[in-house]
């Protein structure tokens, strides 16, 4: 009859103590220094908090009575709308662009729902050296949208130039008039 001559093992391994000693001083690391970075993050005041105080509102004296009653401040819409713009075509733009002041022009190369795309396209006109900017607009339906526009332009030779460049990138864009406050 054959025999084995290995060894038998006991039914309690070593060998998994010093792995879940390893897992336990991992796992208490890890809690420790959450710990501290939150205490560090949390000793400052936080930069997310509203700093500004609501708009006051006026009081308003009788002369006959002591009394102070609260009056609302009212505001007009359109006082508060910072300007309006819209889309016009090249005549108008030679037309109108030495008669008011408080006109800016804009050449509008999309708009975009996802500001990752804006900032792409952003990008990939600073590699041909267009210098654009993003605009964030909020819709009266609550969507926003993110606008990629060269300018403002006064000249029109710097608004075909640029017109010209965005063309050979196969790039179209629209000429926007914006109305500044004024």
């Amino acid at each position: 009859m054959s025999r084995d001559y290995r060894k038998k093992r006991s039914g309690s391994s070593s060998a998994s103590r010093p792995m879940g000693v390893g897992v336990l001083i991992g796992l208490l690391l890890g809690l420790g220094i959450a710990l501290g970075v939150a205490l560090y993050i949390n000793k400052d005041p936080s930069p997310f908090v509203d700093k500004y105080e609501p708009a006051p509102t006026a009081t308003k004296t009788d002369g006959a009575n002591s009394g102070t009653e609260e009056v609302k401040l009212e505001f007009d819409f359109y006082k508060i709308l910072p300007g309006w713009e819209e889309a016009i075509s090249d005549r108008e733009f030679r037309r109108q662009s030495a008669a008011v002041d408080t006109e800016v022009y804009f050449l509008q190369v999309a708009a975009f729902p996802d500001p990752a795309d804006a900032d792409n396209l952003k990008a990939r006109l600073a590699l041909s050296g267009i210098e654009s900017k993003i605009q964030t607009a909020e819709l009266p339906d609550g969507k926003i949208w993110h606008r990629v526009r060269l300018g403002p332009f006064t000249d029109e030779g710097e608004l075909n130039a640029s017109r010209e460049a965005l063309r050979q990138l196969k790039l179209e864009a629209n000429l926007i008039k914006v109305r500044q406050p004024g």
